[in-house]
């Protein structure tokens, strides 16, 4: 049998200034931001030692994203201020320098996940170990229960639907027999 190995993944956290001006100068109007991103994840490919030059394991930050997005497709910053975390192969950029905009909007973004994780930690109950295995077994047993009355309810209500479907075609068909207009009766003689 193989030995499973736990390795270490290395981490290391760089930052950089990246210049983004002469990469982006070349672009079409219309992609200059998108020509942005490409060239910082061209640049961490290369200054943080990605094997095959694979810019799919460069993840960016929606922040960092943001930022470049900022002020239009049409005008990316010159250059950008980012902090690059390598775990194993993956890259995760994220963005130094935050403006006020995006600084205000990542507190607020902070606060409501803190509350929501708040909330969800008040609603679980704090049991003991034992009761919960007793509770677990008994809960298996309701559970099971449940699903075969759940079996026997869909065949009916299976048959219920069968019904009503059947009696809704044949009052569509009643209708289509029936003229739309009116026929004149002198026109039936």
């Amino acid at each position: 049998m193989a030995k499973k190995t736990q390795e270490k993944i290395e981490t290391t956290e760089r930052e950089y200034i990246i210049p983004l001006r002469e990469k982006c100068r070349v672009a079409p109007r219309y992609k200059k931001a998108n020509k942005a991103i490409r060239t910082i994840k061209e640049f961490l490919v290369r200054h943080m030692k990605i094997r095959d030059r694979d810019l799919d394991k460069i993840k960016i930050d929606k922040y960092l994203n943001e930022a470049i997005w900022a002020r239009g497709i049409r005008k990316p910053p010159i250059k950008i201020k980012v902090k690059a975390i390598k775990q194993g192969d993956i890259v995760k950029v994220e963005l130094v320098d935050f403006s006020e905009k995006l600084k205000y909007k990542k507190i607020r973004e902070g606060k409501i996940e803190q509350k929501s994780l708040e909330k969800l930690e008040k609603k679980k109950p704090v049991v003991k170990q034992e009761e919960t295995e007793e509770k677990t077994t008994e809960e298996a047993e309701e559970k099971k229960k449940q699903e075969k009355e759940k079996i026997k309810t869909t065949a009916k209500d299976l048959e219920k639907i069968q019904r009503d479907v059947k009696q809704l075609k044949s009052q569509k068909d009643m209708q289509a027999k029936q003229p739309k207009r009116p026929v004149r009766k002198a026109l039936a003689k």
